[in-house]
């Protein structure tokens, strides 16, 4: 197996400019920690299930990556019993937020509702621009990032493609689709699960699971 270094990963996140109406998610403060520790033991877990799939988002949810650190997570998930990653009784081991902004998010339901019936080692979330983008004063809310930040965002998602070896990259919507696209990534691309897309996606990821299985 493939011996995963992901120092770059965290040094290209770690160096992200930042926007006024943007949010860090791993830094120093008690909150951004215990998201940095969250990731950092995701990414083990998936290194211990031996990874190859990467599935690149758009941009963390305020419902869910944003409070857990790790994409397509919410608390629900994040405190599942058994653990949704490695089938523990007692959980996967993450830290659970106190007081966080919310429990749930669809999104994350939607995406672990579809992984109950995946085959194979669970592939990796990540999105192409990883700090949190709300509206203007208000962290409680999401807004689509921006050309530019996706731009930024994307040498990020692709080191952790690198360290982990990827041998398969799917986006999950259309924006990510164009930034792997204008890096000269091809990708699989599958809808996304927000805005009515839940149905679809499950399908589309069915679909591909199958294919290579």
């Amino acid at each position: 197996m493939k011996t995963v270094d992901t120092e770059e990963f965290w040094t290209l996140l770690h160096s992200l400019p930042v926007p006024d109406d943007a949010e860090f998610l791993y830094g120093p403060q008690e909150d951004g920690q215990l998201r940095e520790r969250n990731l950092r033991l995701y990414l083990e877990l998936m290194e211990e299930a031996g990874s190859s799939i990467l599935l690149v988002g758009e941009a963390p949810g305020y419902r869910g990556h944003a409070v857990t650190g790790i994409p397509f997570m919410s608390v629900r998930e994040l405190a599942a019993r058994p653990g949704l990653i490695t089938g523990n009784e007692e959980g996967d081991g993450f830290e659970l937020p106190v007081a966080p902004a919310a429990q749930w998010e669809s999104s994350s339901a939607t995406v672990w509702k579809t992984m109950a019936g995946w085959r194979g080692p669970l592939p990796i979330f990540w999105p192409v621009y990883p700090n949190h983008p709300h509206e203007p004063g208000n962290p409680a809310t999401n807004r689509a990032p921006r050309a530019e930040e996706i731009t930024a965002g994307t040498p990020v998602a692709l080191a952790l493609a690198e360290a982990f070896g990827v041998t398969t990259i799917v986006a999950v919507g259309r924006k990510a689709q164009t930034a792997l696209q204008r890096s000269g990534v091809a990708a699989e691309t599958v809808r996304h699960p927000a805005q009515g897309g839940a149905r679809v996606f499950a399908s589309q990821l069915a679909a591909l699971n199958e294919a290579l299985s």
